[in-house]
């Protein structure tokens, strides 16, 4: 388990962004070849976003389950090993090498994910049935209703659950126990790519570890309305007798957002969980620690207090800030867990009673460098003005590029960061590197994009928007060249954050 108070950097890499033939990075040989080219930079930390299926505008952030993984980042080759997958023939021109096509690569990747289920069902020998048996079995308690939720979908055309069967969308048992029969093939399948999804995860997780790099997860703090947890168990959200929210969760209107945002999740019934001492939080948190050695919750300020917008209101102005359970959630995943390598996601309008919880839970928060520059030098997020309770950032995968930034941002904001870094147009990439990585901050943190100096073209994702280049980015293995690598590990080396000897000196003190 990592050691939150070491200094340690890492790079913020989604799965899905790697390279490989297949359409979509994922847990193939191209991670495998990551995190020894993380090893090579002096990393210790690759940090992946949501490894849950994507939903609407192809975020992980919006997924039908808060446990399952992305039957995207199942790998085809240890299939084709396993003999259960012939070798896959790649659609007419193949698929682009830095870019995404959802539209495309979902249906060929489920599809092969068909074949190597039905070659499982024929030729799986004895122990390898025996292992899925046991980890079904091990899992059932999300798994089973996550299988039977994609089978029923599957079977409604994909209609939202409140508007299947009504038998089914009230989980009568008698319908359930039908379905479940009915289904049983579509059950099968889906078991069979989370299994796969888990073991890969397992062995590349198990590979990291071996040379000294920690994977970081993504916790969402919602969850979407149409997903198997909510299906599963609507008593725990503020749902009507439809099952329609009553009230959706989102953030006030700031500088960024006149509107503010209106996400469209169902909000909890956090009285309801706390009288089953947060069973479902902690499953969920037990979850993210198996997947991962440290994990972000996102949007950690909903857990002190959320704004609550009436499902009427199609925006989310007319919100307003409701109590969140706060430390009495923490201490009750601390009792079932133990304590957790935890950071919070403190970005957005944070007030005193997120500071205090944050603090009380003994989680650090994030800095953001590129926010720094917008006012004076009393800005919480300049180095000289962190503690080093805390993980600092160029950027997130919400935020252009360092280089975008650069190109895009008011003179003023450019002027005051050129005089604080030293940089320029060639070089802001490697100066907000080098000052998070010399601050005091216990991890620094860094996109792949501000490593290799890429501008707004490659940017992760635009909030506020949905669908277009948004969650597509991938780099290929001819971007990094020999450079990158070699400038970070130095830089990582000369701030205490890596091994030493990447500088090309010998250790040691004067006489």
């Amino acid at each position: 388990m990592i050691n939150l108070r070491q200094r340690c950097a890492g790079v913020l890499l989604h799965i899905t962004s790697l390279p490989g033939p297949h359409g979509v990075g994922d847990f193939g040989p191209d991670a495998f070849r990551f995190v020894d080219w993380l090893v090579s930079a002096g990393q210790s930390i690759w940090q992946l976003l949501p490894t849950t299926p994507i939903g609407p505008g192809d975020s992980p952030y919006q997924s039908v389950s808060a446990f399952a993984g992305s039957p995207l980042m199942v790998a085809l080759e240890p299939l084709v090993t396993a003999g259960w997958l012939p070798r896959p023939e790649l659609p007419e021109g193949g698929f682009d090498a830095r870019r995404v096509d959802f539209t495309r690569v979902v249906p060929w990747r489920l599809n092969q994910l068909r074949f190597a289920a039905a070659g499982f069902r024929r030729k799986a020998d004895a122990s390898e049935q025996k292992a899925f048996d046991g980890w079904c079995s091990e899992h059932a308690n999300w798994l089973d209703d996550y299988a039977l939720f994609m089978a029923l979908e599957i079977a409604h055309q994909g209609k939202p659950w409140w508007q299947w069967d009504d038998d089914l969308c009230r989980r009568k048992s008698a319908a359930l126990q039908e379905a479940r029969r009915e289904h049983a093939e579509d059950i099968f399948f889906w078991q069979f790519v989370q299994w796969c999804f888990d073991s890969q995860l397992r062995t590349l997780k198990a590979y990291a570890n071996a040379r000294g790099v920690a994977i970081m997860g993504d916790l969402p703090i919602f969850v979407a309305h149409h997903s198997a947890d909510c299906w599963a168990r609507p008593d725990l959200y503020q749902l009507d007798a439809t099952f329609q929210p009553t009230v959706v969760a989102g953030v006030p209107p700031d500088d960024l957002g006149p509107l503010g945002q209106r996400w469209g999740n169902p909000l909890y019934r956090w009285e309801r969980m706390a009288e089953q001492e947060f069973a479902w939080w902690t499953a969920r948190v037990r979850r993210a620690i198996q997947q991962a050695d440290v994990f972000r919750i996102d949007h950690f300020r909903g857990f002190a207090a959320c704004w609550e917008i009436p499902a009427s209101c199609p925006t989310a102005m007319d919100g307003r800030w409701v109590s969140a359970p706060g430390k009495e959630l923490f201490e009750a995943i601390d009792r079932a867990l133990g304590k957790l390598p935890i950071i919070a996601e403190d970005l957005g309008l944070i007030t005193p009673d997120v500071t205090e919880l944050r603090d009380a839970c003994g989680f650090p928060g994030m800095k953001i460098l590129q926010f720094g520059f917008g006012s004076d030098a009393t800005h919480a997020y300049l180095p000289h003005n962190f503690d080093n309770a805390c993980v600092v950032y160029t950027g997130t995968h919400d935020n252009d590029t360092v280089r975008g930034w650069w190109n895009q941002t008011p003179e003023r904001e450019r002027s005051f960061a050129g005089s604080y870094l030293a940089a320029g147009s060639h070089d802001i990439h490697w100066a907000m590197i080098r000052a998070a990585c010399n601050s005091v901050a216990r991890m620094a943190m860094f996109p792949l994009q501000d490593v290799l100096g890429l501008d707004s073209e490659h940017r992760m994702n635009r909030p506020g928007t949905v669908g277009g280049s948004n969650w597509a980015w991938r780099f290929e293995w001819c971007m990094l060249g020999s450079e990158p690598n070699r400038v970070l590990g130095l830089i990582t080396a000369a701030s205490g954050r890596g091994p030493f000897e990447l500088m090309g000196l010998t250790s040691g003190t004067r006489a």
